[in-house]
């Protein structure tokens, strides 16, 4: 995946979308701390995760996020990570300017064929949604790296394509929140409650073995799901997850970094200090001078 940014205040390929604030994709590769700080913004914000795990908190409210996931993040709402960091991992986002109308409805523009119907049942679904996640909402990353394609590549008749897909998003995300409102559909939350039961005990030394049982799943199918859904191997996910609670902890200067790493499951300072490092670029103890410094 190719990383860029393209803002429309700066960017040519934009010239003929001024209704695409910004249009981007990150490739991560270690953790960045104050990478991601939560914020508000006019427009509605489309975000898709290629690979990794996200915590992003939206409406108040964390939600993780695997790859095939996309959150929506309405006008006005702040979206980010709660503890500013960047994770592991890469995603895409598009970030479309919509207004409303004298109704109080979401409505495209000028550039949009939907009609005013279609745009009256789009507005009102966005509008009621009650979660921002799109679970393994795969249309959206296809419709993002087409998206993608013709903006960079500008052959004849890009511009009428790329808002034939702006378009669409609205329409896939419609029909999305259309289809799971209906009684009798069910989203499986098995690896939402192996996390939080995996946080709850952080400090056992939890094997794969012992994982794959809270879910009811044989260890080689439970690493082959894991893998699937998270793109991080059973052990890598959990320490991910300890990472995540450490940098919590951290932030709270009475905590010393022994009983940090002893409560979220290191088996010594040491190996707390090596694993953090290698995956913040920092050790546990640069990371609290620079966060208490920063307050």
């Amino acid at each position: 995946m190719n990383q860029f940014v393209l803002c429309n205040k700066t960017a040519l390929e934009l010239r003929l979308f001024q209704h695409i604030i910004e249009i981007g994709a990150v490739k991560n590769p270690a953790i960045r701390l104050n990478g991601f700080p939560c914020g508000a913004k006019q427009g509605l914000r489309i975000y898709y995760v290629h690979d990794g795990k996200f915590e992003w908190t939206i409406r108040q409210r964390s939600f993780v996020f695997y790859p095939g996931d996309a959150a929506l993040v309405l006008p006005q709402e702040s979206f980010g990570n709660k503890g500013d960091v960047l994770e592991i991992g890469s995603f895409f986002w598009i970030h479309i300017n919509i207004d409303r109308n004298e109704r109080g409805e979401f409505v495209t523009g000028s550039w949009s064929n939907l009609s005013d119907k279609e745009s009256h049942t789009v507005s009102k679904v966005l509008q009621s949604v009650n979660s921002p996640v799109l679970q393994k909402f795969h249309e959206i990353g296809s419709i993002f790296k087409t998206i993608q394609a013709e903006i960079f590549t500008q052959e004849i008749g890009y511009q009428a394509r790329v808002n034939h897909f702006l378009d669409e998003i609205f329409i896939q995300i419609a029909r999305y929140f259309t289809r799971i409102s209906n009684p009798g559909r069910d989203f499986p939350g098995t690896f939402m409650n192996l996390e939080q039961e995996l946080r709850r005990n952080l400090s056992h030394q939890w094997t794969v073995e012992e994982m794959a049982a809270l879910v009811g799943l044989g260890t080689t199918l439970f690493n082959e799901k894991v893998k699937n859904y998270s793109g991080f191997s059973p052990l890598s996910y959990l320490i991910n997850i300890r990472i995540s609670e450490a940098i919590k902890l951290l932030k709270q200067p009475g905590i010393s970094l022994t009983d940090i790493a002893l409560e979220t499951g290191f088996y010594s300072s040491q190996h707390f200090s090596t694993t953090f490092k290698k995956l913040t670029g920092y050790t546990p103890s640069q990371f609290r001078k620079n966060h208490l410094r920063t307050k």
